[in-house]
């Protein structure tokens, strides 16, 4: 069990960057734990706030409600108490709690809850699916407004009255709109973390509008960069913001658009260039293709840290 109270965890979350780390699988596509602990000690090296185990980048999305729990547990006793781990959890309500209640046991800090399987629904509905999800646990939670998931500032303000444990806004949709009004509707009783592929992108902005932190996916191989990025983001120091963004998250950015699922695919395609070899994607993700990958390789060895990264991984 986590000994952060929800509020705790959502102070430090907000203080420094994020970062969901990939799960490695093996040729067969099983969890491989002796690497995924190489990288979550390794991760844990670098300046971060949290990380999130069997999230997005993850592949939550392809572990079973059994596998979850099983990761975050591997997640939780690496790191040792060094950062706060999180977990995910999702789909229908009843699985959602399932999942909810097996990482709160496996000594996840808190959780964050991605959008329904498949259905759209109303906010009344979207609401008792949150204060459900809620209501299953003690540690915190973090709702990911995403895709047809979208709680509108009405509906986030009542359940934050209803459910103490709901700490936590990530915004996965990029409508500045409806973020202004969300902050303004709630102010400093959630903290807002950034959550659009890729982050970096908007982290500028974001932060004007009290986005304290994001979710570096990159930081997964490139985690000198990530927070030297963070680091600039915060000081405003928009020289060196543009300078990253040209240089890298734009071209990276440029490969990752050409197919589906490649958000996650290029995160551990970028594993593999550093040489931390985390395995393939599960269906239905693809890998790479080698043209790409060597497109990859050439942009993560223009980075001036990323000798570090390498030998890191030796």
């Amino acid at each position: 069990m986590s000994k952060m109270t929800p509020q705790e965890m959502a102070q430090k979350i907000g203080s420094g960057l994020l970062s969901f780390p990939v799960t490695p699988f093996k040729a067969d596509y099983s969890f491989d734990e002796a690497t995924y602990r190489a990288n979550m000690d390794w991760l844990c090296g670098y300046d971060v706030a949290g990380l999130f185990a069997a999230g997005g980048t993850g592949e939550f999305f392809s572990l079973t409600p059994t596998e979850v729990p099983e990761v975050v547990k591997v997640a939780v006793d690496e790191t040792k108490g060094r950062v706060p781990v999180l977990a995910g959890t999702g789909y229908g309500t009843a699985i959602a709690r399932e999942i909810a209640v097996g990482a709160e046991k496996a000594g996840a800090d808190g959780l964050l809850l991605l959008p329904p399987y498949l259905t759209h629904s109303e906010q009344e509905g979207l609401a008792a699916h949150v204060e459900a999800v809620c209501a299953s646990v003690k540690i915190g939670v973090i709702v990911y407004n995403r895709d047809n998931a979208i709680l509108q500032p009405d509906t986030l303000a009542r359940l934050a009255e209803r459910c103490p444990n709901l700490v936590g806004y990530k915004d996965g949709i990029g409508d500045i709109e409806l973020m202004t009004r969300v902050y303004t509707k709630l102010g400093d009783r959630l903290t807002y973390v950034g959550g659009l592929p890729t982050a970096e992108t908007f982290a500028l902005p974001y932060l004007d509008m009290g986005v304290t932190t994001y979710s570096s996916a990159v930081f997964n191989f490139v985690p000198e960069f990530a927070t030297n990025f963070y680091a600039a983001v915060r000081k405003r120091d928009h020289a060196t913001i543009h300078a990253g963004l040209k240089d890298f998250i734009l071209p990276l950015i440029a490969i990752r658009n050409r197919k589906k699922g490649y958000a996650v695919s290029i995160i551990k395609a970028g594993m593999k260039v550093i040489g931390r070899d985390s395995g393939p994607v599960r269906p239905p993700l693809t890998d790479l293709t080698e043209q790409e990958m060597a497109e990859l390789i050439a942009l993560v060895k223009n980075l001036p840290a990323a000798g570090s990264s390498q030998q890191a991984a030796e």
